[in-house]
């Protein structure tokens, strides 16, 4: 793939920050790079995707003066280290995520999210003025705890990891997060390379996809006649909105109090069950789903709450 050559900053006026995020095309990449001051402040934005296949308002964001797209394949170990040295901060956002993907191919998952990984942190030893390495994780890392042990609800950050049966697709995503996390943690031991973990839980908003439930749940209703099949209902989560979920990740980024940290993002405030999130979606879309007409499969399990315990600083 063809890389965009990035200009040399002008340095007349001091200090210009320099900041990088991988992933910047997808779902809170995008909107963290349109949240980030536009003065003084440039934002390299790294994704594999040719610029003819970005969508619209994507497209209209590296028009920006600030703003430089870079066509890279990140698990490309000489394409990384041939980024511009003077980044100060790094917001690690790439990974193969999804379901869907997550099953029909374990191996990739694994593999992508493992070598991205170890390139952006090779990469940020060398760089003299670094500031913050921001490396994305998931809630998924607690999927084998409450599996297995039960996990109190709101979750702290300190709440011991244990992994679900590693012989299953599905465990390959947390699995690399939490790897991604261990990569993390020993660059800040043996480099001093400054890092912030972020867990991120039911982020939900524009342009996230519709291989999500609350999506999911939109498209289900517009296409039926009042009855629609409902999985897990007792279900219960915490949504938290992209905008709260950009501005909590950008605090993290730049507050002293989260180096060296793991930190929650997500929403403690308004827990809903899915049978209710669907109900509430179906009243909003002026659309009848009563407890009449709503055709639910119950699944014989125990609920799974997800309700982080987010953290300030």
């Amino acid at each position: 793939m063809d890389c965009v050559q990035v200009p040399r900053t002008n340095l007349r006026e001091e200090p210009i920050r320099k900041i990088l995020i991988s992933g910047a095309a997808g779902f809170i990449g995008a909107a963290l790079a349109q949240r980030l001051p536009k003065d003084r402040t440039v934002k390299l934005l790294i994704d594999r995707i040719p610029e003819a296949e970005l969508d619209p308002d994507f497209r209209k964001l590296i028009k920006r003066p600030d703003v430089y797209y870079l066509c890279i394949d990140l698990m490309d170990r000489e394409a990384v280290s041939a980024l511009p040295k003077d980044v100060d901060t790094i917001y690690h956002l790439a990974a193969v995520i999804g379901v869907e993907q997550v099953q029909r191919a374990p191996d990739r998952v694994l593999e992508v999210n493992a070598l991205t990984a170890l390139n952006i942190f090779h990469y940020a030893r060398t760089l003299g003025n670094l500031r913050r390495v921001l490396f994305s994780s998931t809630s998924e890392v607690y999927a084998g705890t409450l599996k297995h042990f039960g996990i109190p609800v709101p979750t702290g950050e300190n709440v011991p990891l244990c992994l679900e049966d590693v012989s299953t697709p599905r465990t390959s995503y947390a699995l690399s997060k939490v790897y991604g996390e261990g990569v993390a943690f020993a660059w800040r031991h043996n480099y001093g390379i400054p890092i912030t973990i972020v867990r991120y839980h039911n982020i939900y908003g524009p342009r996230m996809g519709f291989r999500h439930v609350i999506p999911q749940t939109f498209v289900k209703i517009a296409e039926s006649d009042g009855k629609i099949e409902v999985p897990s209902p007792g279900h219960t989560r915490a949504f938290c909105y992209i905008d709260d979920a950009v501005e909590a990740t950008i605090r993290c980024g730049e507050s002293a109090n989260t180096e060296g940290k793991i930190v929650h993002i997500g929403s403690s405030a308004e827990e809903i069950a899915i049978r209710d999130l669907v109900l509430r979606i179906a009243d909003i879309m002026d659309r009848r789903i009563g407890s009449q007409t709503c055709r639910i499969r119950l699944a014989r399990r125990r609920v799974d709450a997800r309700t982080p315990q987010c953290s300030s600083g």
